[in-house]
């Protein structure tokens, strides 16, 4: 058991699920909520998330990819206790529970009312659950073409924010793009910090991400990119969303991830970066749940007390 959750890297499971927290919050203050829906929206994603961990393990591990030269904590398979057998084994179980996941989820958000949407959603599951498992598993697994990136931002970004939100709405905020691209753009950094710590090796073994295409020294203005802009993107949200002056908390979290730039630009040993990408993570994380907090309107006087007392200490 010890093994498996390790393999699930459970340390990767809050930042999957911070673009479902500001969709399903955002959609509360909207009046509409469903607890069904939230439970099987955090379900479906937090099974995809250890999906595509499995395969991760499995299809580095059956390249190669893992091996010595890797500065990362060692793979299940790549160790040999758990073999590639099981691991399929358990994409395969992991795969199957997803899909029943989702489509629990579909059922409670469309019922038999809404069939074109039901059937979109479906297709993207199944789109989800694929891409999870091709991102390193096969010849043409695209992580290893360096578009594991472009899958981060649309499945970590636009499909849990925009989409938890629409299964609510059955419509689309047009501002909910901004923090949906933010969520996604941190969590691209997240990965951008996993291969800049892993480029040599990745080069050596033919894994041709980003970083491995544009060097190390690019992939550091690349993240700088990344996580600045994923500020500004949610300040920018909230000024068109009309925030008051106590619902800017989620400010807070971005105090570590600009600390976190700091450690970035002076960093010049890659394997140093690996403990950047539990801090990234969980930043995105508190930003989210602040953020997600900021939109219940009874919570919005504490926060305007909690700005008070800040700001006037006296």
């Amino acid at each position: 058991m010890k093994h498996w959750i390790e393999a699930a890297r459970v340390r990767t499971l809050p930042l999957s699920v911070s673009g479902i927290l500001i969709g399903c919050f955002y959609a509360m203050s909207q009046s509409t909520f469903n607890w069904n829906i939230v439970f099987f929206a955090l379900t479906t994603t937090l099974l995809l998330q250890i999906l595509s961990n499995f395969a991760n393990d499995y299809g580095d591990g059956v390249k190669g990819t893992d091996n010595a030269d890797r500065i990362g904590p060692t793979r299940a398979v790549q160790s040999g206790v758990i073999s590639p057998a099981q691991m399929k084994r358990a994409m395969v179980v992991t795969s199957v529970l997803t899909m029943i996941s989702a489509v629990a989820l579909i059922y409670f958000s469309f019922k038999e009312k809404y069939l074109l949407y039901s059937l979109a959603f479906l297709f993207l599951g199944f789109l989800a659950v694929a891409s999870a498992i091709r991102y390193t598993v096969g010849n043409t697994a695209y992580g290893y073409r360096g578009y594991g990136d472009l899958f981060v931002l649309v499945f970590f970004g636009y499909v849990s924010t925009l989409g938890i939100y629409f299964m609510f709405m059955k419509e689309i905020d047009p501002k909910l793009i901004l923090p949906a691209t933010a969520v996604g753009f941190l969590s691209v950094g997240v990965l951008n910090l996993n291969n800049m710590r892993d480029e040599e090796s990745d080069r050596k073994s033919g894994k041709n991400t980003i970083v491995v295409k544009i060097g190390g020294a690019a992939a550091k203005k690349y993240h700088f990119f990344l996580v600045v802009s994923a500020m500004l993107m949610v300040v920018i949200f909230s000024i068109l969303d009309g925030f008051t002056a106590g619902q800017y908390i989620y400010l807070i979290a971005f105090l570590p991830m600009l600390a976190h730039l700091g450690r970035v630009a002076k960093n010049k040993e890659p394997r140093k970066l690996d403990p950047e990408l539990k801090k990234l993570a969980i930043s995105t994380f508190l930003m989210s749940v602040l953020l997600s907090l900021s939109f219940i309107y009874f919570l919005q006087d504490i926060f305007v007390q909690i700005y008070v007392a800040l700001t006037n200490p006296h």
